[in-house]
């Protein structure tokens, strides 16, 4: 179970969220049970809203003693809105019984309007901001100040040039229709072509990025028929073509500049200024280059083909476009008798769902194998011939009608019958039409079995009926309907009538001819236009073809020498629609597009065909600069034969072509960048959706493979397609999707991006879009991944102030940290540089992201927490070091890998952490995407501590379930913990990491073993169902029960072995699965409660003895006092006193762990009676389940703060942080014990404050330590000042007196100002704020320090321990001790204090709660 808190800023409120990971009811502690009527009570006043915030928790939820949370759904929420002010306390008091529960604070601004403020509730804070040190982030605003940065500094340009020198890296982008705006399959492909060319520039290529727009087609004339109420070829002859062109011009790139901004904003660099556009007369003469080269490989040729065709837009489309927009249509179904000439009374029955074909009949088919009967209808005793099988089709009994003969189809081949209508009787002498023919590809699914032909209206009509002869391919087409899908005057009846509307009319003529035998209606799916959504026809078209089919095996040979991702894109989807290849008709009857260059006489005898704008001006003498049909088509060539003047052919070229022509086109190749192209060609990538598997991809390795034998690119994503949330296609008009723009600017362009890159659509598979995945990325990878390196920023700021050394780190340094878990995050994150740098090579995304997910979960869950007190210095300076230096690496490497997937918050942090790095190697490291990837170092690679910390978190993990479910809050410490494991390898890994084991699970032993008898453990097997079913088959089935029968024996047996006989099958390594199973039964120990991953079985001991429920009680109390700080905003230096009354059984363990309490609290607890004469800060009573509890916390000596020089009250505190600076009177004199080493006092003067946790305004700087050793430099000195303050980063000025008159100059030995006091002021205006502050309670020659301090020695060295630093910000006994370990150069380990020379007087936190004890005197090393 876990419990997630979310801020949410209009309106606010705070949203809890519980989340059931587990497969049982589990009931809340009884806390929660007076939860929501504490929170409607309390916080809100509206009685409506009581009412809403309680009907909200109902829902999914029910009361069984407490509350509980049924079964549900692993990230299934159920959401209560409460008022978020005050609610600190009350979640405080949920929190610390239900300690089931994993509180985290997601303090993320999402969508929030400019300015907005987040929310932090109280004590639910942030596992890694620990208070209130990690910033809120709003995602988006970070974004756009990266974007502003990158346009400051012309990133993309930058880099640009900075690779130039750099190999090439070609990669083509397939360009977009400029006439919509991006949606999320753009958004998705560009996604992926980002990723991978920034990957291939940040591993030491030049990658030219150039955007391309498709500017011709019929997605551009379409809209302007639609917005002119052009209808036909007729209205674009009446305005002419030069007008329509024109039209179109203007459109092309109406969105354009949105274009540039929206594709900027999604981080994805490449270059718009230098784009290419298919309509420029430079791309436009690529494209006739590449036809000529193919008409002179005798590879075009003119002839008609039937296509799919839309008559709302007068043209013909590929079959990829007819394929893109199927529909659920109802058409006529009618079933038409044809009389047998030479039988009469008989007639054959056809069926056709498309009337308007009927006209058009020559001939009809049968199948030649199947069974044919010919048949009288009883009603009406008329004799019918039809398929068998089908009749069905017209009948619904067998009692009507009466079978008179049975054969086969083929005995009604060239059968003559009585056509329909004479609108073409000519062709039966002719051609010999209306007759039966054969063929197999009649069907016995619908119809009757035989299918009328219509040779111009179907493909397969027009390739049975040129095999038989009814059609030849150089006769004239009897096609009856125009381009608008109208009837043509051939068709008398109908004439003019468009072919749908006709159907009626067709029919009843039909009819009332007696031919009409049945009509009914038929739902089948049918091809629409994808542009004009209207239905398509097929409709023979003239065209001009260029020879595929004859290319099949050079098409599959080049297709095999690429790369595809997914594979089975390339050997199915494509491979199938390559070996099917038919010959490709290029040419379209429209207007705005390339022309085809092919000037032709009158009798079609003389073609001369052109490649250039040159050749053309020759051949015509007139000069060019641009190729539309407005330019060229009045353009005549005389003729060489004598054929008067050749002119040229009205067609343009199918978009498609232009697309397939991109990679000369986009460089004018051949006539410019020749070399240019060479380098990069073929391209080493493109990528597109799987829609583009019969479109851009076919086109660009036909024309590459007919050109010049090889494919025109090497590797290739294919992406599937991405639908709305309800897995129906993405539609405007149906409102079912989130506008991207939107998206982006509520969550960021860097999760849409993870959340496209992480998703299914990245391995060719379909994505169903949510919102809600888009958010997760925020709070399950962004988040945490900020917070770490936030948190990395704030401990290296406090380590600077604290010791005066800068944390520089770099990758050229040889020296690694000798910490273990140190060595472990950093094997782990060179084991991930590696992988990566191994899939990306294989252009595996797919398998990229969610290791890299992982990684940011294994950093900030286990590194960052596990190690929280060495980067925040508790464990010594040294060990600080090593850690903040690694998490540096880390973060370093991680954000250079993620840079390409994630650009704008891998920036952000860059940007913050650059000042870290040694950088000095860079060309420029202005940007992080200027860098290089990090290379993998093999040397800090190691699998056994990688494993090792595998199995520790197994551990950690499966006894944290233990505790969840057995409802035992982890602040409450149990016996022991069992860990049985398989092997002496796993039981040593675990053993070397038991302080980790212990700590995480509070539990006081750890026991690793292999004997799991003496637990009652034993093993049982289950089957490798892939793995076996495979192997065994259908025997599978059998086996099972056999293999979970297996004995503890046997299965060790295998496990050693390493295979075993199961029923006559020889099961071999990872056949089975080898799990634990616990049995509570006999003479097993009863106090353990076990839970296991298959790998090893963790035990937990769940009956605490009373010392251990002390703890836990003492525990309850530390917690009572934190809270009761925080409520009071007591900063952790501020010197109080806390004092405390109880219940009896409280004061007893209060006593017993004192110590345990004082250095938790860094306070003793001192039992009532509060003194008459305290400074009560705050009182308040804080029960403990049934005990009573009461805690008073009061000013310490000296403590509360003071105004300079006066005896006011001090400030009061900010409910938001500490109190504010304050200065106290210097320490006492100490008589006969001055300190050892020559010292310094400072004084902030002016509007200078103390900041990162210090609040003292004067302190003392010791100018060597130990004595007569360490003097620092002028520069060093400064350094200190600045660091003692926290003012680093503000240019201060360094004075001896309080006006601020005399300063310091930096040639004078620092040792001269010893015993003196230095003034600090700002560098400007410190004339008019001289002496505020702290000066005036500080006398220039105090004479002795202004801290109190206290002597040390060790082994004849003597120094100085500064009890204080600055006035009032007093050190806790781990920073003392880690302070005498850095003077006196001994490590940190085990290193005691004490009052004396031997161990009878060690110094603990009680002697530091009043300073004035050891102040003074001299400590000594033991």
């Amino acid at each position: 179970m876990c419990f997630r808190l979310t801020c949410c800023l209009t309106p606010p409120y705070i949203e809890i969220l519980f989340f059931n990971k587990t497969t049982q009811e589990i009931t809340l502690p009884d806390t929660l049970n007076s939860f929501l009527s504490k929170a409607t009570s309390k916080f809100c006043h509206d009685q409506q809203f009581r009412r809403t915030i309680i009907q909200s928790n109902i829902c999914g939820i029910t009361r069984r003693g407490g509350w509980t949370v049924k079964t549900i759904e692993l990230n299934t929420p159920m959401i209560l809105n409460i008022p978020y002010e005050g609610t600190g306390m009350l979640f405080q008091d949920i929190f610390t019984d239900a300690s089931i529960f994993d509180v985290t604070l997601m303090c993320c601004c999402i969508g929030s309007p400019r300015g907005a403020h987040t929310l932090l509730a109280g004590a639910c804070l942030d596992l890694m901001a620990e208070a209130s040190g990690t910033e809120a982030i709003n995602f988006v605003e970070a974004e756009e100040k990266i974007y502003q940065f990158w346009k400051d500094i012309d990133a993309f340009q930058t880099a640009q040039s900075l690779s130039k020198a750099r190999p090439r890296y070609a990669f083509y982008d397939g360009p977009p229709f400029a006439t919509g705006l991006p949606h999320y399959g753009h958004i998705l492909a560009g996604t992926i072509k980002d990723v991978v060319t920034r990957w291939a520039y940040q591993s030491g290529f030049h990658v030219d990025r150039r955007f391309g727009w498709d500017c011709h087609g019929l997605p551009v004339e379409f809209e302007i028929d639609k917005k002119l109420g052009i209808t036909g070829p007729d209205d674009v002859a009446k305005m002419g073509i030069a007008n329509y062109n024109n039209e179109c011009r203007k459109i092309v790139q109406r969105y354009s500049s949105e274009w540039k901004e929206i594709v900027g904003r999604l981080a994805r660099w490449i270059d718009f200024d230098n784009d290419y556009k298919t309509m420029n007369a430079s791309f436009m003469e690529s494209v006739w280059w590449v036809f000529k080269q193919l008409y002179f490989k005798g590879l075009v040729y003119k002839g008609y083909k039937v296509m799919p065709f839309s008559t709302a837009c007068n043209t013909p489309l590929s079959n990829f476009e007819a394929g893109q927009n199927y529909k659920d249509v109802v058409d006529p179904s009618v079933i038409v008798s044809f009389p047998l000439v030479n039988e009469a009374g008989v007639s054959i029955l056809a069926w056709t769902t498309t009337p308007w074909t009927l006209p058009s009949n020559l001939a009809l088919c049968a199948h030649p194998e199947q069974t044919y009967v010919k048949v009288k209808e009883l009603s009406s005793g008329k004799v019918y011939i039809l398929m068998e099988l089908r009749l069905s089709a017209l009948y619904k009994s067998e009692e009507e009608y009466k079978v008179l003969e049975r054969f086969p189809g083929k005995k009604l081949e060239g059968l003559k019958y009585v056509p329909l209508f004479d609108y073409f009787i000519e062709y039966e002498k002719k051609t010999n039409a209306f007759r039966v023919l054969i063929d197999t590809y009649v069907t016995t699914e619908a119809g009757t079995g035989i299918v009328h032909q219509a040779p111009y209206f179907g493909e397969d009509d027009q390739r049975v009926c040129l095999n038989n002869g009814i059609i030849t391919k150089d006769m004239k087409m009897i096609c009856p309907v125009d381009a608008s899908g109208k009837f043509t005057e051939d068709v008398t009846h109908f004439k003019g009538m468009y072919i749908k509307e006709a159907d009626k009319e067709i029919m009843k003529h039909l009819k009332a001819k007696g031919r009409l035998v049945n009509s009914a209606t038929l739902k089948h799916n049918y091809p629409f236009c994808w542009r004009s959504e209207t239905p398509l026809i097929y409709k023979a078209v003239p065209s001009w073809f260029i020879r595929v089919q004859s290319a099949v095996d050079k098409l599959l040979a080049s297709t095999k020498e690429t790369y595809w991702v997914p594979e089975f894109v390339k050997e199915k989807r494509f491979g199938n629609w390559l070996r099917d290849a038919r010959d490709w008709a290029v040419s379209r009857n429209r207007y705005w597009g390339t022309p085809i260059p092919l000037w032709v006489s009158d009798d079609g005898e003389e073609i001369v065909c052109v490649g250039s704008i040159a050749e053309l001006e020759e051949l015509t003498g007139k000069k060019l600069t641009d190729l539309h049909r407005e330019f060229v088509d009045e353009l005549t060539i005389p003729s060489k034969t004598g054929r008067g003047v050749l002119r040229r052919v009205p067609e343009v070229f199918d978009c498609w072509f232009e697309s397939g022509s991109m990679p000369y086109g986009k460089l004018h190749y051949p006539f410019e960048a020749r070399k240019e192209f060479e380098e990069s060609f073929p391209a080493h990538f493109i990528a597109e959706g799987i829609d583009q598997t019969r479109g851009w991809f076919y086109t660009l390795i036909v024309v590459s493979t007919l050109l010049f034998g090889k494919a025109p690119f090497k590797n290739l994503i294919c992406n599937g397609l991405v639908l709305a949330s309800d897995g129906q296609k993405m539609s405007k008009r149906k409102k079912n999707y989130p506008d991207p723009v939107e998206i982006v600017n509520k969550y960021g362009a860097d999760a849409v991006r993870l959340y496209l890159i992480n998703s299914p659509a990245v391995r060719g598979d379909n994505l169903r879009f949510k919102e809600e995945g888009v958010k997760d990325i925020l709070k399950d990878v962004f988040l945490p991944w900020y917070n770490a390196f936030r948190f990395l920023d704030q401990y290296i700021d406090i380590y600077e102030q604290e010791t005066g050394e800068k944390i520089m780190v770099s990758e050229r340094a040889k020296t690694s940290s000798t910490n273990y878990m140190d060595q472990w995050i950093l094997s782990f994150t060179q084991s991930l540089v590696k992988f990566v740098q191994q899939e990306m090579a294989a252009y595996h995304l797919y398998t990229v992201t969610s290791p890299l997910v992982k990684f940011i979960e294994q950093l900030t869950n286990w590194y960052v927490r596990m190690n929280r007190k060495r980067l925040k210095g508790d464990s010594g300076k040294e060990d600080s070091k090593q850690a903040l230096e690694t998490l540096t690496k880390v973060i370093f490497v991680i954000t250079r890998i993620m840079a390409p997937f994630t650009p704008f918050l891998t920036e952000t942090i860059y940007q913050g952490l650059k000042g870290r790095l040694d950088l000095s190697g860079e060309a420029d490291s202005r940007s992080v995407h200027f860098l290089m990837l990090p290379k993998p170092k093999e040397g800090l690679i190691d699998k056994k501590i990688e494993s090792a910390v595998q199995n520790m978190q197994a551990v950690i993990e499966l006894g944290r379930v233990i505790r969840d479910r057995k409802t035992l809050p982890l602040k409450y410490p149990l016996k022991e913990v069992v860990a049985v494991v398989k092997d002496k390898e796993s039981m040593d890994d675990i053993k070397s990491l038991e302080k980790y084991i212990l700590e995480e699970l509070n539990v006081r032993q750890l026991t690793v073993t292999m004997d799991k008898s003496a637990y009652g453990v034993k093993l049982r097997a289950e089957p490798d169902h892939r793995q076996l079913g495979k192997k065994l088959g259908s025997a599978l089935k059998e086996v099972t029960p056999a293999i979970k029968a297996l004995t503890d024996e046997q299965i060790e047996e295998y496990q050693i072995e390493g295979h075993l006989t199961v029923c006559g099958h020889l099961m071999e390594p990872d056949d089975l699965r080898v799990l634990y199973s616990f049995d509570k039964t006999g003479d097993t120990p009863q106090q353990y409660e076990a839970h296991s991953n298959g790998k090893i079985l963790v035990l937990l001991d769940i009956v605490p003895d009373e010392s251990m429920l002390n703890e836990g009680v003492a525990r309850e109390v530390i917690n009572r006092v934190q809270r009761l700080r925080k409520e009071a905003s007591l900063a952790p230096t501020d010197n109080i006193r806390v004092y405390y009354q109880a219940a009896q059984k409280l004061v007893k363990i209060v006593e017993e762990f004192s110590e345990f309490i004082h250095s938790t609290v860094k306070q003793p607890l001192q039992a009532y009676p509060v003194p008459s004469d305290a400074d009560v800060i705050i009182t308040k009573k804080l029960p403990i389940k049934q005990d009573d509890l009461e805690i008073t916390i009061a000013w310490g000596e000296g403590g509360r703060p003071q105004q300079l020089g006066s005896g006011d009250a001090a400030p009061k505190t900010s409910k938001d942080g500490p109190s504010s600076s304050r200065c106290l009177e210097p320490a006492p004199l100490a008589k006969n014990s001055p300190p050892a080493c020559s010292f310094v006092n400072l004084a902030l003067c002016g509007s200078l404050k103390s900041a990162h946790g210090r609040t003292g305004l004067t302190a003392t700087l010791l100018l060597e330590n130990t004595s007569g050793t360490n003097g620092l430099s002028y520069a060093s000195f400064v350094e200190q000042v600045e660091a003692v303050f926290g003012v680093r980063g503000i240019k201060v000025n360094l004075y001896l007196d309080a006006s601020l008159t005399q300063e310091v100059k930096g040639d004078a030995p620092v040792s001269a100002l010893a015993g003196k006091t230095v003034y600090i002021g700002c560098q400007t205006g410190l004339s008019s704020s001289a002496g505020a502050s702290g000066s005036s309670n500080l006398a220039a020659s105090l004479g002795r320090p202004a801290c109190h301090y206290a002597n040390v020695e060790s082994k004849g060295q003597k120094g100085t321990l500064l009890l204080e630093n600055p006035r009032g910000d007093p050190l806790g006994l781990e920073e003392l001790q880690a302070q005498a370990a850095t003077v006196m150069g001994v490590p940190l380990k085990k290193l005691k204090l004490s009052q004396t020379k031997d161990k009878m007087s060690a110094i603990t936190s009680k002697e530091l709660q009043n300073l004035s004890s050891l102040h003074g005197k001299t400590v000594y090393l033991l």
